[in-house]
């Protein structure tokens, strides 16, 4: 009998304002063959705005990523549709699927349309995300990004007002982007995606689900044919003498954290 699949969703931010809720939705939306934990990093910024809050986390999360694979987790997703220290992630996991929000949705997106739409939040963020789609090869495929006018943490604060926004923006995309699928371009957008796709008739990705779905298929494959990260350019592990010779366990309280 196979064990299950375990996934680890970090929510890379001090804590997040109803993680039970969100983690009751992740999971209704898993098989029953993957056991997945929700967990944020217990300090830092309450949301990623800002590059500096960005900065602040990365080395909490990279080792809250790293203490995952040593505890047995087949996969980590980075709750962040920044991706933050997505690369820095896959580098330092020998076995270990990780995945992040922007990748994933963009993946599937354009796997179903042949053009997408992303909805922020706001104007401050669409600089580093169209790096990111322009990054991963799916530049041709951008329609527009629409801005709701919201911060991170008003979109459960107020969810009529959201819906409202979410549905006027998406039907712009649509009717005068020419998007054929959008992208709803924050994790605390979750929830809203289904509603939102019946009114606008076009697939609504919500990232949320997109990076933990395509961590469910890249540990399957994974585990059937031996598909991992190469390690051989790019994505190399620093070599352990160097850690140790660094102390960067000792430095930054991690101790044993290496250790095979």
């Amino acid at each position: 009998m196979s064990k299950n699949k375990r996934i680890l969703f970090i929510n890379p931010v001090k804590e997040v304002e109803g993680e039970e809720y969100m983690r009751d939705y992740i999971k209704s939306a898993v098989d029953e063959s993957v056991d997945i934990d929700v967990a944020s990093l217990g300090r830092g910024p309450l949301h990623l705005e800002y590059h500096y809050y960005e900065a602040l986390i990365g080395v909490d999360m990279l080792h809250m990523i790293k203490k995952a694979e040593k505890d047995g987790y087949d996969a980590a997703v980075i709750g962040c549709f920044y991706d933050p220290f997505l690369r820095e992630a896959r580098e330092i996991c020998d076995q270990m699927v990780v995945t992040a929000p922007a990748e994933s949705s963009l993946i599937i997106a354009s796997s179903l349309g042949n053009s997408f739409s992303v909805i922020v939040g706001r104007r401050k963020w669409v600089p580093v995300m169209k790096e990111n789609v322009f990054k991963y090869g799916f530049g041709e495929k951008l329609a527009s990004f629409r801005i709701l006018g919201l911060g991170v943490l008003d979109f459960h604060a107020d969810e009529n007002r959201t819906r409202d926004r979410l549905i006027q923006e998406a039907k712009e995309a649509v009717d005068n982007d020419g998007a054929e699928c959008l992208v709803l371009g924050c994790t605390m957008q979750f929830g809203f995606y289904r509603e939102l796709q019946e009114i606008v008739g076009v697939p609504v990705i919500d990232v949320i689900l997109a990076p933990i779905k395509h961590a469910e298929m890249l540990v399957e494959v994974r585990d059937k044919f031996g598909w991992k990260v190469g390690k051989k350019g790019g994505y190399e592990t620093p070599p352990l003498d160097e850690i140790r010779r660094f102390d960067i366990e000792g430095q930054y309280g991690v101790e044993g954290l290496w250790l095979k």
